[in-house]
Parts: C-alpha cells; structure tokens; sequence
C-alpha cells in the first residue's frame, strides 16, 4: 500500500508540474516583449561612429513586437519556426527557416510577428548603428 501512496503523490507532482507549465505558457506577453539576445558587439574601426551588433530575437508562440524601426541597417535571419514581416508599405510576407531579409535605417517596421500559436520563432539579426542609437525605437504615432 505504501508503493500505491507513492505513485499517487509522485502521478499529482507530474500534473502539478505541468499544469505550472501550461499557465506559464499562457502567460507570455502577446505584443512586445520579445525576448533578445545580444550576441556580440563591435565598434567598427572602417566604419566612422558606428557599431556592429549581433543578436537573437525570440518570440512566444502567437507574439509580436511594437511597430517600431531601426536607426540603422538591419539584416534578419530565420533560425526557428516562421516569422510574419511588413515593411513599410509593403506586403506581409511569411519568413521560415533559412530565410532572410534586409531593412534599410528608418524603415517603418509595421508588422513583425510569430506566425505560429503553438510554436516559437527565433531570428538572427545583425545591425549597423550609429554610435549612442538605440536597436529599436517605437514608431512615432
């Protein structure tokens, strides 16, 4: 009886722990708040005032970020999953693995979404900033 007690207990941890879990799932930011990475960076000395950096962004299953753009270029590869993107005026057009894109400074970064609402996608961006700018700023409204 002591060996059905333990299964018991130890069957309760295994839906606790996975019910923790699915809540915290739940739970991710939808818009921004996506989660990055830097990877590396680097004051590039054949390039006046500006700097090369590296990065990861990573987005929950059904996450976007702020309409927003970059003061800088801006090169973007899909690492996992499938990434939704709308520059400008443009078209949305579906990212997946191996695809890439660039953005030229100030482009208005409109749309910029995890395609999926079971899985996460990730990105490998590089960026060309001037000297003191910040990755990302918010587009004005």
């Amino acid at each position: 009886m002591k060996t059905t007690g333990f299964y018991r207990l130890a069957a309760a941890l295994v839906v606790s722990v996975g019910l923790v879990g699915a809540v915290q799932a739940h739970d991710v930011p939808r818009d921004g708040k996506e989660v990055r990475a830097i990877l590396q960076t680097k004051q590039l000395p054949d390039v006046a005032h500006t700097k090369g950096l590296m990065l990861t962004v990573t987005y929950a299953p059904g996450q976007k970020s702020i309409p927003h753009l970059h003061p800088g270029s801006v090169f973007a590869y899909v690492v996992e999953g499938e990434v939704i993107s709308k520059l400008d005026d443009g078209a949305e057009i579906t990212y997946k693995v191996g695809d890439s894109w660039y953005e030229s400074p100030g482009m208005r970064h409109v749309v910029s979404r995890n395609a999926s609402d079971t899985n996460p996608a990730k990105l490998l961006v590089v960026l060309l900033l001037p000297d003191g700018a910040q990755v990302s700023e918010p587009i004005p409204k």
